[in-house]
């Protein structure tokens, strides 16, 4: 999996109450373009730019980098401040318009693969200091190669019906029954970090269900999880401070991060203040639960076989009950992400390995090897479908078909790139 994965929870420092960037005290001095370009630079980490901009051994934020989408490819937009090529010759107001309303300096409809329906909730302030930063950068030269999409996708005017039925441009609005901290929270979530963008299930048009927001949804053959307050499969039984140390450092008691997840972690959330965390936190934990889901029961042959296989290949590192070694090897006990809806994650870590998210919090991040070369799409079921249903965890199981097209889905993704 590149390190350039698209993000699926990026975060950031902003101070509701005033429309500006919780920094703390400037230095002596600190004042006028530097300081707006200082917070710009706080917010472009926040918003995790530099992982969507940067193609896999390209340049920084100089874009190019395959976006996988249900309708194609798109390829993410040079956004250093080359006059040509990227945003160097971009306004302050054409570039707001691209955040706020989804259209570029040319008057071309943006795909909404650049989650400007999100972004549009950012205060001009903030999206004035991002632009402020980006044209600090070096600029490159890098011309945008053209989407791969189907027509009529591939003509940027389908975007303007889209926009009509699905997308509402607003700025953020502050709830005045709720804390500062939750609407900082909110702010956050709802806006520069798109979370939903990646969480939120979409319909065939590629529209986010606002009925099933946060309820988990798949992305490069990956689960995005459930970040309601669900008990099973969601964030329930997370203390607050479970969340702020997941997001600081990629692993808590209960998980660690693998996949899309894990960059954002190492270029975002990681570099915010527990503060901003702590208020992404409280508002994630205000989300309510998403309707339980009855799971079925896995048949006993099965499930033995999968035992078997768990304590030959798997009980070293994770142990006999599934409780794992705390900051070494996750807990598969009571697992939300292996008792999700789907469960593409944990198939695709048994399948795939995966790398950890590292960072100053987690410097000697642990990976995951890879099991696909010596297990068959029946084993994986078979293993996935026991952990899935032991130590008192309860999900649907696994079938082997199912491992078979995902094993096959990766692995042409992996050739094409």
């Amino acid at each position: 999996m590149s390190r350039r994965a698209l993000p699926a929870l990026v975060v950031g420092s902003l101070l509701i109450g005033a429309g500006t960037l919780a920094l703390g005290p400037l230095a002596h001095g600190q004042i006028g373009d530097f300081a707006k370009q200082e917070r710009g630079r706080q917010l472009v980490a926040a918003g995790d730019c530099e992982a969507c901009h940067t193609a896999q051994d390209g340049r920084p934020f100089a874009g190019n980098r395959p976006i996988e989408t249900p309708f194609g490819t798109i390829y993410s937009a040079n956004i250093t401040p080359d006059p040509e090529t990227g945003i160097g010759a971009w306004t302050e107001a054409q570039f707001y318009r691209a955040m706020h309303e989804g259209i570029a300096s040319d008057g071309r409809r943006l795909y909404p693969a650049f989650p400007y329906p999100w972004f549009t909730r950012a205060t001009r302030e903030d999206v004035d200091d991002i632009r402020a930063y980006l044209r600090t950068l070096e600029p490159v030269r890098s011309v945008q190669r053209p989407s791969e999409f189907a027509w009529p996708l591939n003509h940027r005017f389908a975007m303007a019906g889209w926009n009509g039925l699905f997308f509402t441009p607003g700025e953020f609005v502050p709830d005045k029954n709720k804390s500062a901290e939750w609407n900082r929270g909110a702010y956050l979530v709802e806006g520069l970090g798109h979370c939903g963008a990646c969480h939120t299930p979409k319909d065939v048009f590629g529209a986010a269900k606002t009925s099933q927001s946060y309820q988990g949804s798949e992305i490069q053959n990956w689960f995005a999880p459930n970040l309601t307050d669900d008990s099973r499969t969601g964030l329930g039984s997370w203390s607050e401070q479970d969340i702020v140390g997941f997001l600081k450092t990629g692993r808590n008691q209960r998980t660690t991060a693998y996949g899309p997840m894990a960059p954002v972690i190492e270029d975002s959330t990681s570099k915010m203040t527990d503060s901003d965390l702590k208020a992404i936190a409280v508002y994630l934990k205000s989300l309510p639960a998403s309707p339980a889901e009855a799971a079925a029961t896995p048949a006993a042959n099965v499930m033995m076989a999968g035992k078997n296989i768990y304590i030959d290949q798997c009980s070293a590192c994770h142990q006999l009950g599934g409780d794992g070694v705390p900051k070494m090897f996750p807990s598969l006990k009571g697992s939300a992400a292996v008792q999700s809806r789907q469960p593409l994650s944990v198939v695709r870590l048994v399948l795939n390995g995966g790398h950890g998210a590292s960072g100053p919090g987690n410097p000697t991040a642990f990976s995951m090897p890879s099991f696909g070369w010596k297990l068959s799409d029946d084993q994986i079921a078979a293993v996935t479908t026991y952990i899935r249903n032991a130590w008192g965890n309860k999900a649907d199981p696994v079938e082997a078909g199912d491992v078979k097209a995902l094993r096959s889905s990766v692995e042409a993704k992996t050739s094409a790139y």
